[in-house]
């Protein structure tokens, strides 16, 4: 039996799915108050018998702050793949998001000492890399440096990556997967799952680009690390570099959307004197902070090279995944029109 925990999320569900087409036992995890049946519609987009697999899942509900709950889940468990994470650049998030994702990573890792776990993979963020190689460039060796600023989801992920080594240290034969910005379809006002509407409600850009993966790649390079019992390792899981600009280009432009006003870096500015002065009373303001803007701003070079040379693994080209998911957002909003 597999665990998969965050499985309504963008990630967690089609990890869950790319496990049931290998013929996999799965159960997943969820809130009491989760949307499954959006789960189910999203796998439509990815397989011509979505019920089929869906039907197959054994949902749990799980509590990440009781112990009791998480051994209940991890009975007859040997392997887990933990995707579960609270994703914010917010101020306002941040005591839930560490919480969520250092207590949480580290309440899971407790639980499955007392259970037949084996395998355990964490799905981590290219956030934590900061030290680049001699080629300019972030890779799986550029580790976390704590004298940096880092917006507070980094340094929750980091935090929760000190958690697995240590259960690695003690004997747990462990994963972390470091992925860029996943592109995927449904779930579509969370997480990754903003990226379109984003993109479709702002005229505006920013001047730097992240790294980005399409979320059935992150999900097969996930389980293809796994079968090949690559433990104790880390690895990036990114596609391609773009700029913010040249991905709004291609979604506005899709959409029937001008293009997108690239903001100066002036302006940027200028909105966190605003947040310093109206924050208070203006909350979206409180998003303009010094970190999230030295984020938007930059523009890194995030390898892939090992997991490509360890896997042989190629990658979905950014435009096409793109395209593909940007299509299935387009027919959902048809759908609740």
């Amino acid at each position: 039996m597999i665990f998969v925990t965050g499985a309504t999320g963008i990630l967690g569900r089609i990890i869950v799915l790319e496990l049931l087409k290998r013929g996999k036992q799965v159960r997943a995890s969820k809130r009491p108050g989760s949307n499954i049946n959006e789960v189910k519609h999203s796998y439509s987009f990815y397989t011509e018998n979505p019920d089929d697999f869906f039907n197959k899942i054994e949902w749990i509900n799980v509590d990440f702050d009781d112990l009791d709950s998480l051994k209940t889940a991890l009975q007859g468990v040997d392997e887990v793949y933990h995707c579960a994470a609270k994703v914010s650049f917010h101020p306002k998030d941040e005591k839930e998001m560490y919480h969520t994702n250092i207590k949480g990573t580290e309440n899971l890792l407790y639980a499955c000492e007392e259970s037949d776990v084996k395998k355990f993979l964490h799905v981590s963020s290219v956030a934590v890399l900061d030290n680049f190689n001699e080629k300019g460039e972030l890779d799986e060796d550029s580790d976390f440096n704590p004298k940096l600023e880092h917006s507070a989801y980094a340094i929750s992920k980091h935090l929760s990556e000190m958690e697995v080594w240590r259960a690695s240290a003690e004997g747990l034969n462990v994963i972390i997967i470091n992925p860029g910005m996943i592109i995927g379809s449904g779930n579509w006002h969370q997480s990754s799952g903003e990226l379109f509407s984003t993109f479709e409600d702002n005229s505006f850009t920013f001047s730097g680009g992240s790294a980005y993966v399409d979320v059935r790649d992150v999900a097969n390079t996930a389980i293809g690390l796994m079968e090949n019992n690559l433990f104790g390792e880390r690895f990036i899981i990114v596609a391609e570099n773009n700029r913010y600009a040249d991905l709004a280009r291609q979604i506005r432009t899709r959409l029937g959307l001008k293009e997108a006003r690239i903001l100066s870096q002036t302006e940027l500015n200028i909105g966190r004197l605003a947040n310093a002065l109206f924050g208070w009373l203006i909350p979206k303001l409180k998003m303009v902070t010094r970190s999230n803007i030295e984020a938007i701003s930059s523009f890194n070079t995030i390898s892939n090279h090992k997991v490509k040379e360890k896997l042989n693994y190629q990658f979905i080209p950014v435009k096409e995944s793109i395209d593909f998911h940007l299509n299935n957002y387009i027919n959902d909003k048809k759908l609740k029109k």
